[in-house]
C-alpha cells in the first residue's frame, strides 16, 4: 500500500447497521488493508454531504439501489472512478414496488452501470443485464463473517442465555435474524409456533411489520421478540438456539450462512436457494403446518457440510476482490 491510503467514498442503502451488515464489514477489512473508507447510508442530506467533499475521494463504490444512482451521480460530479456494488436484483424491487417506481429505478440503474468504471454483481439472473451496459464487470457473493459466529466470545453467549431464560424461553428454540417485511414469510413463520407448543420463536430484526410481531410476542408465551440486537452479539443467541430459518425466496440468502456458521440446522423456504443449499438444510413451504413440521424434524447431519460450504465466503476473501478492482481504479484514473 502506498503512504498515502485510497480514499473511497462508499454510499450504501440507508439501513440500520444492525440489519444490513455487510458492507460495513468489507469497509472494515479494506480498512485493515489500509484504505480510507467512508460508509454512508444513502439520503437526501448525505449526498448533500458528499457534495461538498469534492476532493476528498478517489474512487466511489455505490451499493444498489440508493446508494449506485447517487454513486453514479457523485462520481460524474468529482470526474472519479465508480465501482457499482451490485447486490440486489431488480425482480425483488419490481416485485414489492409499484410500476411507476421500479421502471424508472431499472433505468437508473442501467445508467449506472453504463457509467460504471466497473461493476460486481451477485446474482446470476442479473449477468445479462448488467453487461449488457458494460463491459467491466465480476461476479461476487455476499459475504458471512464465519470467525465471529462459529466462535464468539463465552461472555457473549452467557449473556444470550441469561437473556433468553428471562425472557421464558422453552427448551427448544427457533430463531429468526433480519427484518421484519412480507418478502420473509414473517406472519406464516408466526402462524407456525402455534402447532409448535413445545418450542420457542425467538425474533431479532425490526421491519415495517415490526408492530404486528409484537403484538403476537405480547399475546403468545412461546413467540419472543428481542427487537434490534447489536450485531456483535447475534453470534451468541444463534449459538443458544436449536434451529435457525429463513423464509425468503432468494438463492443468496445470508441468514443460511450464519446459521451455518454457528452450526445451526437451518430450515430453508423451498425455491430458488433449493439450487445453492440442497444436501445442505431442510426445506420447507410457506404453509405455517408445513413450516413447524420441518422445525421439529429438521436433520442434524447436514450442519456440518453447511458449516463447511459457510467458510467459503468468509468476509475476507470477498473483501479481497473489491481491494484489488478499488487498487486498479486508482491506478487508472
Amino acid at each position: 500500500m502506498s503512504e498515502s491510503p485510497i480514499r473511497v467514498l462508499w454510499l450504501t442503502p440507508d439501513k440500520p447497521e444492525n440489519i444490513s451488515v455487510g458492507r460495513r464489514k468489507i469497509a472494515e477489512y479494506l480498512m485493515t488493508q489500509g484504505f480510507d473508507v467512508t460508509l454512508r447510508g444513502t439520503t437526501t442530506q448525505t449526498l448533500v454531504q458528499s457534495m461538498r467533499e469534492r476532493n476528498s475521494y478517489d474512487v466511489v463504490v455505490g451499493t444498489t439501489r440508493a446508494g449506485a444512482i447517487a454513486g453514479t451521480l457523485l462520481s460524474v460530479v468529482f470526474s472519479k472512478p465508480l465501482l457499482v456494488d451490485h447486490i440486489d436484483p431488480i425482480r425483488q424491487f419490481s416485485e414489492t414496488h409499484p410500476r411507476w417506481l421500479s421502471l424508472p429505478v431499472r433505468l437508473l440503474e442501467n445508467v449506472s452501470f453504463a457509467l460504471a468504471d466497473h461493476v460486481l454483481y451477485v446474482y446470476d439472473e442479473e449477468e445479462r443485464r448488467v453487461r449488457k451496459y458494460t463491459s467491466t464487470a465480476s461476479k461476487t457473493d455476499l459475504g458471512v463473517s464465519y470467525r465471529s459466529f462459529a466462535n464468539p466470545p463465552q461472555s457473549i453467549i452467557d449473556q444470550a442465555t441469561n437473556h433468553l431464560v428471562e425472557a421464558g424461553a422453552k427448551e427448544n428454540v427457533v430463531i429468526y435474524v433480519g427484518g421484519l417485511e412480507p418478502i420473509y414469510h414473517i406472519q406464516e413463520l408466526l402462524d407456525s409456533m402455534r402447532y409448535l407448543p413445545e418450542w420457542s420463536l425467538v425474533i431479532l430484526g425490526t421491519g415495517s411489520l415490526r408492530a404486528l410481531v409484537e403484538a403476537e410476542a405480547t399475546d403468545r408465551e412461546n413467540i419472543i421478540y428481542l427487537g434490534l440486537i447489536p450485531h456483535v452479539h447475534v453470534p451468541g443467541y444463534l449459538h443458544v438456539a436449536d434451529v435457525g430459518i429463513s423464509l425468503v425466496d432468494d438463492i443468496h440468502t445470508l441468514k443460511v450462512l450464519e446459521y451455518g456458521s454457528a452450526g445451526l440446522p437451518v430450515v430453508q423456504l423451498s425455491g430458488l436457494a433449493e439450487e445453492r443449499f440442497t444436501g445442505l438444510v431442510d426445506f420447507c413451504s410457506d404453509n405455517p403446518k408445513n413450516i413447524a413440521k420441518a422445525i421439529e424434524t429438521v436433520s442434524l447431519e447436514k450442519v456440518n457440510c453447511l458449516e463447511k460450504v459457510a467458510q467459503k465466503y468468509d468476509y475476507e476473501a470477498i473483501g479481497k476482490q473489491y481491494a484489488d478492482i478499488l487498487f486498479e481504479l486508482n491506478a487508472n484514473r
